[in-house]
């Protein structure tokens, strides 16, 4: 998946996830609602806002999006169906930041590779915008 894939994808999976909710295909519960504020706020948590993230060490900056998985994974394991299939879209968009190392290594690095710059960016603003996602299914 390219840099610009996690946006898109995390994109696509917050308006089909709206477009269900929209035409009632999918109405969250009161638990379903609950674990999404939950993983709005842990997402929230940890990416702050870009001028925020932006100045933190690569290090940090991967930690941070290694929480967001960790987040997301923990909810999943707590539900089924819909926002099941929302949270596993997001881990999916989001897999690429599994493969990123922030420190130096020698050619046996299990297949981790530096990202650049940008690609922290470019991750953080997916976060936010499911983050937004989130926010907006917990309203309904």
């Amino acid at each position: 998946m390219s840099r610009m894939d996690m946006r898109t994808a995390i994109a696509r999976l917050t308006e089909e996830a709206e477009q269900q909710i929209h035409e009632r295909v999918w109405e969250p519960s009161a638990g379903e609602r609950d674990l999404a504020i939950r993983v709005e706020g842990g997402l929230r948590e940890a990416i702050g806002p870009a001028n925020v993230q932006e100045v933190l060490p690569e290090q940090n900056r991967l930690e941070h999006l290694r929480e967001v998985l960790a987040v997301i994974a923990i909810a999943l394991a707590g539900t089924h169906g819909r926002l099941a299939w929302f949270l596993s879209g997001a881990i999916t968009a989001l897999e690429p930041v599994l493969r990123w190392r922030a420190l130096p290594a020698d050619d046996h690095a299990f297949g981790t590779v530096p990202p650049a710059p940008e690609q922290y960016t470019e991750a953080e603003d997916a976060v936010r915008r499911l983050q937004a996602a989130l926010a907006r299914i917990t309203a309904g």
